[in-house]
């Protein structure tokens, strides 16, 4: 059992709920199994996402290696 009164409180990043950052807790940083589960599937179908650039298109490949043969590192 761990000492609670050194020990952070953090909430759960699906529902918010308070809970001690313990290795008691096997879900954390989430509160339950549920909460974890539930956070996965948000990845999974794409609701939760890492913002980035976006893919380079194929068929834009050509007309960029033109443009950096030119010179030009205009982007648009």
């Amino acid at each position: 059992m761990s000492d609670f009164s050194t020990t952070p409180e953090v909430p759960c990043p699906q529902c918010g709920k308070r809970l001690y950052w313990t290795s008691d807790n096997p879900w954390r940083p989430f509160c339950s199994k549920r909460c974890r589960t539930l956070d996965l599937g948000a990845w999974a179908d794409e609701s939760h996402r890492i913002a980035g650039e976006p893919a380079l298109d194929e068929a834009n490949i050509e007309e960029l290696m033109e443009r950096l043969e030119r010179g030009d590192n205009d982007r648009r």
